[in-house]
């Protein structure tokens, strides 16, 4: 458990949807589940934009999605991954409202959030639960089925703990961040590579990760006496960097085929995305996580 079982939030800060049939495509803008669909493409000799942004075979965004009425305390949020992600999306908002001008001059946003089940229909296509969760900056909307944990534990090696599941709430809402100071186009200049800038800019989401996990536990939440989370042990780190190397291109390659492809990489080695995550974690600065001028990938320089 990681959150303050008194902390008090409200469930609509959730929209909630989903349902009927597959539809097909996904999101520009990144996330841990759609490097699994790029690496599956890629590695089975697909064009990947037959899959990612692709047209709609059905479905739609009929269906209620999941009940998150419950979601109303941190007591709720320890034991629900859907109100996990909520209580996890105020502690992003908190932090990054006071962080993001202090650090850049630059006004926080909220961006949307959507818990869907089935299929969903964004401002960036149709898109479906094998994707995982994402970040779609056509409509400043992060998207999670939050069934992807079960697969981030059961398929590829990340810890059940908590943390394991907010760092990839922060890794969406790091996104977001990246929209909000104009970065986000960068990944797609470059789409593919071990120095790409897709690459470049899944690694400073990882970075934007640590940032939050950093100030998450210190600061009062608005109106409450105690922080969105209690004090972050060694093992709640340990989770989100776990989460962090089970979606590294690396790992995820070798475990599919048994052997790695620098060139095809799209989100950067498990190793890569641990560092990056660890820089943000260590100094809460934006300007630590500045991979796009960063020379060597595998040693940020807040880490040196």
């Amino acid at each position: 458990m990681t959150f303050n079982e008194g902390m008090q939030f409200d469930p609509d800060r959730a929209s909630t949807g989903g349902g009927g049939g597959r539809g097909r495509g996904i999101a520009i803008g990144g996330g841990a589940g759609g490097l699994i669909i790029v690496v599956i493409a890629l590695l089975m000799g697909v064009d990947p934009s037959s899959i990612l942004g692709g047209s709609s075979t059905g479905g739609g965004d009929g269906g209620a999605g999941p009940d998150v009425s419950q979601c109303t305390t941190g007591q709720a949020a320890n034991t629900d991954p859907n109100c996990r992600v909520i209580a996890t999306a105020y502690s992003l908002d908190d932090v990054w409202g006071t962080e993001l001008p202090k650090q850049t001059g630059v006004d926080y946003i909220k961006p949307g959030l959507k818990l869907f089940s089935g299929d969903v229909q964004t401002g960036c296509g149709p898109a479906n639960t094998d994707v995982g969760p994402f970040y779609c900056p056509a409509d400043n909307v992060a998207y999670f089925d939050t069934t992807f944990f079960k697969t981030l534990e059961e398929q590829f090696g990340s810890s059940s703990g908590a943390l394991a599941q907010e760092y990839v709430v922060a890794h969406e809402f790091g996104h977001h961040i990246q929209t909000q100071l104009g970065d986000i186009n960068k990944s797609q200049q470059d789409p593919q590579g071990a120095n790409s800038g897709a690459v470049r800019t899944e690694l400073q989401a990882d970075c934007y990760g640590g940032i939050w996990a950093y100030y998450a536990d210190k600061d009062p939440a608005p109106g409450q006496t105690q922080p969105y989370l209690k004090p972050l042990t060694q093992k709640d780190i340990a989770d989100a960097l776990s989460a962090a190397a089970s979606v590294g291109d690396d790992h995820i390659q070798e475990s599919m085929t048994g052997r790695t492809n620098p060139e095809k990489y799209t989100h950067g080695t498990s190793a890569q995305r641990q560092a990056w995550f660890s820089a943000g974690y260590k100094t809460g600065q934006i300007s630590a996580c500045d991979t796009y001028s960063a020379r060597d990938l595998n040693n940020p320089p807040a880490l040196r």
